[in-house]
């Protein structure tokens, strides 16, 4: 390769790197020898060129950003191409290519990196922390440079170097950090706060494998270990001096100061990796800081490897680092669900002790810990980082020596949480067994936080109504069937008359101290036998009567039920906020899931519709459609303020617009017919009607109900003659993507389902381009962002009441989709955005669904005749010899885990394969098709991650902007 266009000179204390741009003075500091490192610039022979003049001052001011040329970015290109190398040196092929560029890249969001954070140290700002267990970047190249706005720059710098800056772009692997949509919001608010300049880092964790890469076989799903860093992540930088102590196991024993003490056990260190975070259209650029796990040196038993046991030797090491291996491991086992907690405390931990840390130093000798919530506010997306909560009041008392009180108060101005299900499932209940094994300081602090919370239930509801205050305390306690503690248990202990709840040991301790007192005291009549011995709600010894004991007495003739602890209530009553993602989702939290709550604190709980970015959903992964509609509204700032979109409202019928539109999805089309073929090796005809299901395969976002609906439509084909079936339907290409969690057995039967449904359907001759089915394998962000931009109907249709948001819905109409789904999550707003008329809704509603279960179960439920005729057909072996009865069977029946249609399939059915025909009529009319995908983008602007980080700035973190000078 040619040598570098850049001229380095070294001597003593400067180094002087040539290249072309104007000059400016850059500033890297230190904070320890506070030394800073200066880039000066001159102009050279009256040419547009610039040199980095690096030099050791101390008194420096910051100029930081500069704009380079095509020139000077190939120069760049070149420079780390040959002195970072990840590649032999003598080929410049693509994988080099690109990681010279991200290093190039990468170069200037330091700048603006380092700048930002010195300004942040030097205001003492508040600043946000948003904690969560995924987060689903994509690809960061075309991303980063398209936020500094240099794509055209890259793209003929990389011209003149022999590449193509799209090839080199998809040489990068999608960071392999999240799944689904809880990720990709994680990631979209990231993006937000930078560009709008919110003082804000992220943290999460650095998966090695993530969670798997999904393969299609002739048995369905396969998983494999993802490889995303097996070259290296050119984004990342390892931040040796960063590091923490997390501690698992030990004992927890009182010390000669008073305080409690964790001590003993299994230590690892947790390192952090920092990626920066860029900002559109600003200097800002924030910081997602993941933490990697290691052991300690020290912790390699030499004498065993020598001796042989090579494999005992390093098992330190190695239970160190799996926990940072993969994303959601299997939790069948006990192993799996250690390993999973094991991950959310190592995330909690190592992020409070880094937020301690950091205020600490930015307070400086004077620290005032009360000040804590005014300059620190902690995010929990979802239950995952739950152990924040205990893990922040274990700091503030054993470490920084706090009161209860003291830290409680911190704690709970500090921390809020976002709710993102109504499943119980995905609420989250841990083992108190394996919690207080693993944790078991944190098991103390939450049995205390428990304790405050039953005063708080007494203190609001009395003790007059027992039955009330017991189920109250049953439905809200952080500890699930774990007796009351000792101090409270005389609440439910009164004297004979009374009707009471005696908690079994205290009843037992009670007795033997009567059994006692009864030998002792000559003046008890030992003929006084009237209790009815037969009656056991009354107690003979202590005259004290059990209350409900019927239901007592059943409960000990079973297996008593594990003891719980139920982090979504921990999360609720540690936090000052508590926000639903949905209108409709926070309505359900409100007055279902947290219903008690809601009564206790009604101003803890909110709304935060999502949102998802403008930036990477539409300016860069649908440029043609960008263009267009930054022509027509007359501005491209409806990238920052999405409003402007509003005003496509005004064109919608104009004829040269919609040919426009049209040609933008047609060349989008394009693309995934291309993806197809490579992915799958299947042809589709790119006129007809792109219909898009992508979301992770769950019962409940029923892509069952959708492929019933495929598998209907093309047994009517069959029953047609040719003719008759092209009168009858548009020619359809139908994509399904996403990925079934490894031990979910019936999601994976759907994938296998849809694949062999794909098979059989697109090998059928008479039925040709008419219809076409096809499973994307290993479905992430950058096949969606081929597939949104390119889809024509989009499909999202979750049990109404089931889906908390959903964000894909808000891409897709975006990209100019049109929806059909359920008033379920976003679907209500985005209907009510777009307009009734360009959404196709069917189904059931939320409030019938507890209705229509019931119906269910006492066997009042009729099924559709075509419902039954679908079954019948997969039944008859149609689509190959694979047994479907079990999947068949969840849709059968009454009542019954697995059975009795849970999700309601066979319900909206019939109301689905209705809607579908209007979706048939409503394409064939291609101009109101086209108005519709217009007014679907017009009516998207409210759906901006901008503008729901604005509202959680103003209303959950009370933060402000914070704009480098």
């Amino acid at each position: 390769m040619a040598a570098s266009q850049f001229a380095a000179t070294r001597g003593g204390a400067e180094t002087v790197w040539q290249c072309k741009s104007q000059s400016k003075l850059i500033d890297f500091s230190s904070r320890k020898n506070k030394s800073k490192l200066l880039f000066t610039r001159r102009n050279l022979n009256q040419r547009r060129s610039f040199s980095f003049s690096v030099k050791n001052a101390s008194n420096s001011s910051i100029i930081s950003s500069f704009i380079p040329d095509a020139g000077s970015i190939a120069s760049s290109i070149k420079y780390h191409a040959e002195f970072t190398p990840s590649f032999s040196p003598e080929r410049f092929e693509l994988p080099k290519a690109f990681f010279a560029t991200a290093q190039s890249v990468r170069d200037a969001l330091i700048i603006n990196w380092n700048a930002t954070y010195a300004y942040y140290e030097k205001l003492n700002a508040k600043q946000a922390y948003y904690l969560s267990m995924e987060f689903l970047q994509g690809r960061a190249l075309l991303n980063a440079i398209g936020n500094l706005e240099l794509d055209g720059a890259y793209a003929e710098a990389l011209s003149k170097l022999g590449h193509k800056l799209e090839n080199v772009a998809c040489q990068e692997p999608d960071a392999a950090l999240g799944n689904g949509g809880l990720g990709r919001l994680a990631s979209c608010f990231l993006d937000s706060l930078a560009t709008l300049n919110y003082p804000a880092w992220g943290y999460g964790l650095r998966y090695k494998y993530g969670l798997f890469k999904q393969r299609i076989t002739k048995d369905g799903q396969e998983e494999v270990a993802e490889d995303w860093l097996e070259l290296g992540n050119p984004w990342e930088i390892v931040r040796n001096d960063v590091s923490y102590p997390v501690k698992f196991y030990g004992k927890v024993v009182s010390g000669s100061d008073g305080k409690r003490h964790w001590i003993g056990g299994e230590d690892i260190d947790a390192v952090a990796y920092d990626v920066p975070i860029p900002g559109y259209k600003t200097k800002t650029t924030i910081n997602l800081r993941l933490w990697s796990t290691k052991a300690s040196s020290q912790d390699f038993d030499l004498y065993a490897f020598n001796s042989g046991e090579h494999t005992k030797a390093s098992e330190a090491l190695a239970n160190a680092e799996k926990i940072c291996y993969v994303l959601y491991p299997g939790d069948e086992s006990v192993e799996g669900k250690t390993l999973r907690l094991k991950q959310q405390y190592t995330l909690c931990s190592a992020s409070l002790q880094d937020i301690v840390e950091r205020f600490e130093r930015r307070s400086g000798p004077n620290i005032k810990w009360e000040e804590f919530p005014r300059k620190v506010a902690v995010q929990m997306n979802d239950t995952h980082p739950t152990l924040c909560i205990p893990e922040l009041m274990r700091i503030l008392i054993d470490l920084k020596g706090l009161s209860w009180n003291e830290a409680w108060n911190i704690t709970q101005r500090t921390v809020a949480y976002t709710n993102h299900t109504v499943l119980p499932e995905a609420l989250e209940k841990w083992s108190l067994e394996l919690m207080q094994k693993l944790l078991p300081r944190h098991v103390e602090i939450i049995e205390m936080i428990d304790e405050e919370l039953i005063n708080t239930i007494i203190s609001e509801y009395g003790t007059a109504d027992c039955d009330l205050l017991e189920k109250k305390l049953k439905e809200m306690r952080i500890l699930e069937n774990v007796d009351l503690p000792a101090t409270l248990a005389d609440l439910f202990v009164k004297p004979k008359e009374s009707s009471v709840v005696v908690p079994s040991e205290e009843l037992e301790d009670s007795k033997e101290e009567e059994d006692e007192s009864v030998e002792e005291d000559e003046s008890v009549d030992e003929e006084d036998e009237s209790v009815d011995e037969g009656d056991e709600s009354v107690d003979e010894e202590n005259g004290l009567e059990k209350k409900c004991d019927e239901e007592k007495k059943k409960k000990v003739l079973v297996e008593p039920p594990p003891k719980l602890v139920r982090m979504a209530n921990l999360c609720v009553v540690g936090g000052h906020a508590v926000n639903g993602v949905a209108e409709i989702h926070s309505e359900i939290v409100k007055d279902e899931v947290f219903n008690s709550f809601f009564k206790l604190w009604p101003k803890k709980f909110q709304n935060k519709t999502n949102g998802v970015t403008p930036r990477r959903w539409i300016r860069f992964c649908n440029p043609d459609l960008s263009k267009i509609i930054t022509k027509w509204i007359g501005t491209e700032d409806w990238v920052l303020n999405t409003e402007n979109l509003a005003e496509l409202r005004k064109f919608a019928d104009n004829n040269d617009l919609q040919t426009q539109w049209r040609e933008a999805k047609r060349s989008n089309k394009l693309k995934v017919v291309s993806l197809i073929k490579e992915r799958t090796g299947y042809s589709v005809n790119p006129d007809a009607m792109f219909d898009i299901q992508v979301k992770r395969i769950h019962e409940y976002k029923r892509q069952l109900l959708n492929i019933f609906g495929i598998v209907y439509r093309y047994k009517k084909m069959k029953e047609m003659s040719a003719s008759g079936r092209k009168a009858k339907f548009v020619p359809r290409v139908c994509m399904f993507g996403g990925k079934a969690f490894s031990t979910y057995v019936q999601a994976k039967r759907i994938v296998k389902f849809i694949t062999d449904v794909a098979a059989t359907i697109n090998r059928d001759p008479g039925i040709g381009d008419l219809l076409k089915v096809v499973f994307v394998p290993d479905y992430n962000v950058s096949v969606a962002e081929l597939l949104i931009p390119a889809s024509e109907l989009s499909q999202h249709i979750s049990t109404a009441g089931m889906e908390a948001s959903g964000t894909s819905n808000m891409k897709f109409a975006m990209n100019g989709c049109i929806l059909i789904g359920t008033l379920d999550g976003a679907n209500v707003e985005i209907r009510e955005e777009v307009g009734a008329d360009n959404f196709f809704l069917f189904g059931a509603k939320a409030h019938e669904i507890a209705g229509l279960r019931k119906e269910r179960a006492e066997g009042k439920f009729v099924p559709d005749p075509r419902f039954e005729e679908v079954k019948e057909f997969i039944r008859s072996g149609v689509f190959g010899s694979f047994n479907y009865d079990e999947l068949i069977g969840s849709l059968e029946g009454n009542e019954g885990f697995g059975q009795a249609d849970y999700f309601l399939v066979g319900k909206d059915f019939p109301s689905y394969i209705e809607c579908q025909e209007k979706v048939d009529e409503a394409y064939r009319d291609q101009k109101r098709w086209t108005r519709m995908s217009i007014l679907n983008t017009a009516g998207s602007y409210k759906f901006s991650s901008d503008r729901t980080i604005h509202e959680y700035a103003k209303d959950i973190w009370n933060i402000n902007p914070v704009e480098l000078p």
